[in-house]
């Protein structure tokens, strides 16, 4: 009943003015989002790689519709590169992008947009020295994304993607993207999807979630895994044990905000910790797009400022 209205709110001028203003989501954008600007991004990626996380930073703008800006954001990205490898941030910050951002709905030419947009990406991020994840947006954008990834890996062969584990194809696909080089960061996910194609309970996704990181775990890629969840998170690292995986080969990976204390913990321990990393001046759509694709984000968020930990 809330996605109509939160999605015609995202478009509304006069709703950002107001919503921009509330107390409640700045408080949440300070928290959850690095900053508008390339400075503010570059500042706390600094700032949480002295603290021994890991960084993969998200230039904030999806579905994009119009080429002008799909190759903007590009250019953002490739500015956003030139920067970490400046600073020297590179060597432990990486970038993620939403094709959809680059040009993926732009028609019937849209994939050849994004694919050359994210060429453009994966160059400037091999000139930096870092990497690249393609995130996933809805299902119906999974072939599509997965598509250009392959074609993209023939010359970036450490470009990574995220699968989705409420979906029920995402075991296969596991499969498929778990030889040698392959980087999956591996969610639950977060898009309101048919039964048709994902699970729905909380009890399938979890132990879609668990099959899924077998696969990854005893294949020969570099699992990435994306949860808060502590169950998951212990379940990932007996599955490392049990697979003889040393530190260095998979890590945990959180939203910047979100659970702290155990990002911490889980440094302490020598493992790799990864922050999912949001900044620019399109957090508004970004945040009404996030509610209306499920609006329990809504508690979920405001549950996460009630607590530090």
């Amino acid at each position: 009943m809330l996605r109509t209205p939160l999605l015609a709110a995202a478009r509304s001028p006069r709703a950002r003015a107001v919503v921009q203003q509330l107390p409640p989501t700045r408080a949440l954008v300070e928290r959850f989002v690095a900053g508008e600007g390339l400075d503010d991004a570059v500042a706390v990626t600094d700032e949480l790689v002295g603290a021994g996380r890991r960084i993969t930073l998200d230039h904030l703008g999806e579905d994009t519709r119009d080429a002008a800006q799909a190759a903007e954001t590009a250019a953002a990205y490739e500015r956003l590169l030139g920067a970490l490898k400046e600073t020297g941030l590179a060597e432990r910050a990486e970038v993620s992008v939403k094709l959809s951002a680059v040009g993926q709905f732009l028609g019937a030419d849209g994939e050849r947009v994004a694919l050359d947009n994210a060429r453009r990406i994966c160059a400037a991020a091999a000139d930096a020295g870092t990497t690249v994840t393609l995130d996933m947006e809805d299902h119906t954008t999974t072939d599509s994304t997965l598509g250009i990834a392959r074609e993209l890996r023939a010359d970036f062969p450490w470009l990574g993607v995220v699968l989705q584990a409420y979906l029920h194809r995402t075991e296969a696909d596991c499969a498929d993207f778990a030889g040698p080089g392959s980087r999956v960061r591996l969610c639950k996910g977060a898009y309101q999807e048919p039964a048709s194609v994902a699970y729905q309970s909380k009890r399938e996704v979890d132990l879609s979630y668990v099959r899924c990181l077998k696969q990854l775990m005893r294949g020969e890629g570099y699992p990435m895994v994306a949860s808060h969840d502590p169950r998951m998170i212990r379940i990932a690292g007996q599955l490392a044990q049990w697979n003889n995986r040393k530190a260095d080969t998979f890590e945990y990976q959180m939203l910047y905000g979100i659970r702290p204390d155990e990002q911490q913990r889980l440094v302490d321990t020598g493992a790799t910790m990864r922050i999912y990393l949001p900044y620019g001046g399109e957090w508004y759509g970004y945040f009404m797009r996030r509610l209306a694709e499920r609006p329990a984000n809504l508690a979920f968020f405001l549950r996460a400022l009630a607590t530090k930990n």
